[in-house]
Parts: C-alpha cells; sequence; structure tokens
C-alpha cells in the first residue's frame, strides 16, 4: 500500500540524513584541531635569532609575558655546540603491543619521515617520554649526519656519544645512556605540536641553542621576540662597557625593564650618549610595540 512505500521511503532518507549528519560531525571534529605549526620564519629571521643569546630570547618572551620558553631538560652534548633551526618534531609514546603493530614499520617509521625533513635550516626535536630513555643512537643518527642536519633537540638521552659528537652536528639532551629506546617507546608522530621539557613546540617554530640551554621561539611572535631581545642585547652591551671603563656597582644602570627605561634616569641617559632614545628604541618608558 501507499503507507508501506511512504515508509520505506521515510527510512531511507532517515537513513541517509543520519549518515550525511555523521559525516559532518566527523568533518566537523577534525577541524577543532588547530594547525601544528604557527606561521613561517625566514631565513634572514632565523639567521638573527641565532646571533642572540638565549637569555636575551628568553628575555623578551617574558617581557611580552609568554610562557616559559627554555627546554629544561636539554644540555649540549659539547662544549662546542651550538644550535639555530626551524622545528621538526616527533612525538615518541609508551611502548604497547598494539602501538608497535599498528605504528608504521622500517623506512616508513615516523621517526625517518622527520629524519628527510630535516636539513641545515632544522632542528629535530624529539619529546621523549622519559629523560633516561634512548631516543636513538649513531646508526640511526647517521642519517642527520648525512642530511646535515641543524641540529637535535630532546629531553630524553643518547646513545653512542661519541660517535655523535664525532659526526659534528649539534646535539642538546637530557643525558647519555646505553638502553635501548624501543622497548619503552615508540615514535608516533611527526611534525605535531609537542611537549617537551613542559615547553610546547611546533613545527616551523625557532630553535636556539647554546652552552646555557635551549630556547624555542613560536614562530607566531618571532620577529617582535627579535626586536626586543636584540635591544636589550644592545643595551647590555653599553651597561657592561661603562662599567668596564668606570668600575662600580652595577645597580645604577641594570637591571632594567624592557619598555620602562626613564629617559632621566641613569640608564636614560647614558643610552642618549650612545644614540639610543625613545625615538629609535622600544625599549623606554612609551616606546614599547609589544
Amino acid at each position: 500500500c501507499n503507507c508501506t512505500m511512504l515508509s520505506s521511503t521515510f527510512r531511507r532518507a532517515a537513513t541517509a540524513a543520519v549518515s550525511r549528519s555523521t559525516t559532518v560531525s566527523i568533518a566537523r571534529r577534525t577541524m577543532a584541531q588547530g594547525p601544528a605549526s604557527g606561521g613561517e620564519i625566514s631565513d634572514e629571521l632565523l639567521a638573527k635569532l641565532g646571533s642572540l643569546s638565549t637569555q636575551a630570547l628568553v628575555d623578551g618572551l617574558w617581557v611580552m609575558g609568554w610562557p616559559s620558553a627554555q627546554i629544561d631538560g636539554a644540555r649540549p652534548l659539547h662544549s662546542s655546540h651550538k644550535c639555530v633551526g626551524r622545528a621538526v618534531t616527533l612525538n615518541f609514546v609508551p611502548a604497547r603491543p598494539d602501538i608497535a603493530q599498528d605504528k608504521p614499520a622500517g623506512g616508513e617509521s615516523p621517526e625517518y619521515e622527520a629524519f628527510e625533513k630535516c636539513g641545515p635550516n632544522d632542528v629535530l626535536v624529539m619529546s621523549s617520554t622519559g629523560p633516561w630513555e634512548s631516543v636513538g643512537g649513531d646508526i640511526k643518527f647517521l642519517r642527520l649526519k648525512q642530511r646535515e642536519i641543524g641540529g637535535l633537540v630532546t629531553d630524553g638521552s643518547v646513545r653512542d656519544t661519541d660517535e655523535i659528537i664525532n659526526y659534528g652536528f649539534p646535539c642538546f639532551s637530557y643525558s647519555t645512556t646505553a638502553r635501548q629506546g624501543p622497548a619503552a617507546m615508540q615514535p608516533w608522530e611527526c611534525n605535531g605540536v609537542i611537549s617537551v621539557s613542559g615547553v610546547t613546540v611546533r613545527p616551523g617554530d625557532a630553535i636556539v641553542g647554546d652552552q646555557d640551554g635551549v630556547v624555542v621561539v613560536p614562530a607566531k611572535v618571532a620577529d617582535k621576540v627579535y626586536n626586543i631581545a636584540h635591544g636589550r642585547e644592545e643595551i647590555e652591551e653599553i651597561v657592561k662597557e661603562e662599567l668596564i671603563k668606570n668600575p662600580g656597582p652595577p645597580g645604577k644602570f641594570y637591571p632594567f625593564m624592557s619598555g620602562k627605561i626613564k629617559v632621566d634616569s641613569p640608564l636614560g641617559q647614558l643610552l642618549a650618549t650612545k644614540g639610543i632614545t625613545p625615538e629609535n628604541s622600544n625599549q623606554f618608558e612609551g616606546s614599547a610595540d609589544w
């Protein structure tokens, strides 16, 4: 009868609607995740950031009110190591049988995907599940040498220390270890947002490392951080030069707060003799541009 036909039609329409709704819902859920990268950093800006000390960069972010950006769990493997580059990220997760089964095997593994994305202007940032777990050793990292990578940073540990130092690329890790990594953790994702010693790292962020540690400069504000940090370094050099020339307690000039230096203060007057004024510096009261 017509009722049966109509009922069947309604059921088909309802099923199709549910299917469409599910598809749209799934699409919306995937859209709820923000982009992994926060922006792009030019080679020129990258070089400028690399010319500054990690202290200046930390200070620049602090002045802007951003959270801690120093990866405390990453120390240089050798005293000569210094790095600057855009972050290529790799996230490790605790080992579990199904993780080991589902992770792409062999050369398709996320860690090797990350390796191939790295070059001279890139720093591979590896998020470990623990400070003493090994993220790799000489055989794996030979590929990083071949790629002429800009650096390796991890809050985990590395193996085959002498050989890695011989490879020549800068390496920053929590420590060194003889342990094998696969028993404790598995590489799971390349170029996602990761946490390294509690510091967020997004692909494309600037990574700068020296003897004081490693700092993450978010790509979205990298230019502004550079301007603040560079201005601070200029002033600190002037203060240091003055104290060498006229020895005395630094409290007359230092410390100072960026964006709050008063023109008529001893520091403001010293800077004026060097041609630094509110007209050409963002470090003075009323000249802050952040």
